[in-house]
């Protein structure tokens, strides 16, 4: 029997299918596809399905049909962990953070790991060899610190994309803007991984979202990149309550 897990994000949702701890199947889609995608679970011999929404407010009679069909977990704040979450306000976390940190876990058990998210926003988290969250922070992605300067200024243009090149210093406007981002946030994710390595002798630094490959390329230190790092840690959860439960 296989394992659903379901991303809502902000803008699309993303599920992946599991047998036996494996990812098998995955795909994305706009978040009113959910109702396609319990549908389409009925025809494949899904026994366990948890969903992590960071979006708008979950349809509770969707939920309460999930629930009728499935052994089903909506991950909140309640949720039982395969770690020790030491946030302060648990109710205020990012459910795709708990995703991923427990996707870190299953990735290197027993590691120090540095979990970076590179999307909307920028989350940097970490992870204890012992399997404790210590925490994080969060600061603006790409498109937040263009779209901040189009709109608090009179005159600076919108950006919507990376530099081409890599130089140092920009030539016009535009590259001077391309590039004051990228650097910024560049020199941000080096400047964490310096800090914990002043620290802890040995961690994992371990990137996922969009921005991953663009920023693993540059950073001059050894990069994980997984895509599916969410998802991963959302069958490990899964995982974990099912076998609390039998």
């Amino acid at each position: 029997m296989a394992n659903l897990t379901i991303d809502i994000g902000n803008t699309r949702l993303k599920w992946g299918l599991f047998e036996g701890g494996e990812l098998i199947d995955t795909g994305a889609g706009a978040s009113e596809e959910l109702e396609n995608l319990l549908q389409w679970s009925n025809n494949q011999k899904v026994k366990n399905v948890i969903l992590s929404n960071v979006g708008k407010e979950f349809d509770e009679a969707l939920k309460k049909r999930f629930q009728e069909a499935f052994y089903f977990i909506y991950l909140d704040e309640n949720t039982r962990l395969p770690f020790r979450n030491a946030y302060k306000s648990p109710q205020s976390l990012g459910k795709d953070r708990l995703a991923a940190i427990a996707g870190a876990l299953h990735l290197f058990p027993g590691e120090h790991v540095l979990v970076i998210d590179i999307g909307t926003a920028i989350t940097i988290d970490y992870l204890t060899a012992s399997g404790i969250f210590e925490g994080g922070n969060i600061s603006p992605g790409l498109d937040m610190r263009y779209q901040s300067m189009y709109l608090f200024t009179a005159r600076l243009p919108l950006i919507e994309d990376a530099p081409g090149e890599w130089n140092g210093w920009g030539e016009d406007t535009k590259t001077a803007m391309q590039l004051g981002v990228v650097n910024g946030i560049l020199f941000e994710l080096e400047g964490y991984i310096r800090r914990l390595e002043a620290e802890i002798f040995d961690f994992k630094t371990l990137l996922t979202g969009g921005g991953a490959d663009f920023f693993a390329k540059k950073l001059k230190n050894k990069i994980f990149v997984n895509h599916n790092l969410v998802l991963t840690g959302l069958n490990k959860i899964l995982d974990y309550n099912v076998h609390l439960k039998t």
